[in-house]
């Protein structure tokens, strides 16, 4: 078992950004290992100079420190509470940082059910896309107690340049991710609504994004997605279903609070068009393919010289 200057740290979900942020701790000097239930995913971390495993279960005696970057609360309850699962079988005063978007409102019950368990928890969601992932610059919103942070602190540092710390129980990191995710998936959808307006009306995409960039319109996600379309270059950084699930995520809780919201409202609707017409799987960018279909304006192709400057 590994101690607290020496943590051997297991990371769950070696996806875009499991891969990234398992190899920057790799890279900071901590001992990895990685698992995954893709051997392809398994195969891109162990040539990185990781090792790995096939199941959580494996984990639990090599490791007192367990990263989960899954995608969802399902995969979050398979990985600690299913037939493999990690809860019941790691040491006690093990911490687990779970860094997936999840509801507030599960992230505190998770909190509680850990400590029943014995085991620290950081409610540890994270922000920076892949890029930064693998370049151990990511955000971290987060909560819990601070013996979970001490324990964790060799493991943040390796991951973010920043770690946000936001009181002393989960939910609270999950809670400020949503307002995170509530604002990047309608700025998203806001973003090609806008350049689909733009388009329909004749302007050049690649100019309509100079303009509005050094404007007062201009939004982080504005200025970082629609290059994506300016490209015709829909390969997933970030895919459509993600902000279908976040989103529908922020409309659970905003039921909860009986907390009307109809702005993500509105986009959820977007990106679940985009996912239904078979765009689930592309960037979530691709979501003004859904104002195309509609209006039949043409968008940027692929691989087009023209676009090649932008962004």
């Amino acid at each position: 078992m590994s101690n607290h200057v020496n943590p051997v740290v297991g990371v769950v979900g070696l996806g875009a950004m499991g891969l990234g942020s398992a190899t920057a701790i790799l890279e900071a000097g901590l001992t990895v290992i990685g698992c995954d239930v893709s051997a392809h995913a398994r195969d891109a971390f162990t040539s990185r100079g990781g090792r790995c495993v096939a199941t959580p279960a494996e984990l639990a005696d090599q490791c007192d420190i367990v990263v989960l970057l899954v995608v969802n609360a399902d995969q979050v309850e398979s990985v600690l509470f299913g037939a493999a699962g990690l809860a019941s079988r790691l040491a006690p005063g093990s911490l687990v940082m779970q860094c997936a978007t999840v509801a507030p409102s599960y992230a505190k019950t998770l909190g509680m059910r850990l400590t029943e368990a014995g085991l620290l928890m950081l409610d540890a969601p994270v922000s920076g896309g892949v890029a930064k992932a693998a370049t151990g610059q990511l955000s971290v919103m987060s909560s819990g107690e601070p013996s979970a942070y001490t324990k964790g602190q060799a493991v943040l540092d390796a991951m973010a340049a920043t770690v946000y710390r936001l009181g002393d129980a989960p939910g609270t990191g999950s809670s400020v991710k949503l307002v995170n995710q509530h604002l990047a998936g309608v700025h998203i959808a806001a973003a090609a609504e806008a350049m689909a307006l733009g388009i329909r009306m004749g302007l050049n995409p690649e100019t309509l994004y100079d303009v509005i960039t050094h404007s007062a319109g201009n939004s982080w996600m504005f200025e970082n997605r629609v290059p994506h379309i300016l490209r015709g270059d829909y390969t997933p950084l970030s895919a459509v279903d993600i902000f279908v699930k976040d989103l529908n995520i922020v409309h659970q809780t905003g039921r909860e609070l009986t907390l009307a919201m109809p702005v993500a409202a509105s986009a959820l609707q977007q990106f679940t068009a985009a996912s239904g017409a078979g765009l689930g799987r592309e960037d979530d960018s691709a979501v003004i393919k859904v104002y195309q279909r509609l209006s039949g304006f043409e968008l940027p192709a692929a691989n087009d010289p023209a676009d090649q400057e932008v962004g």
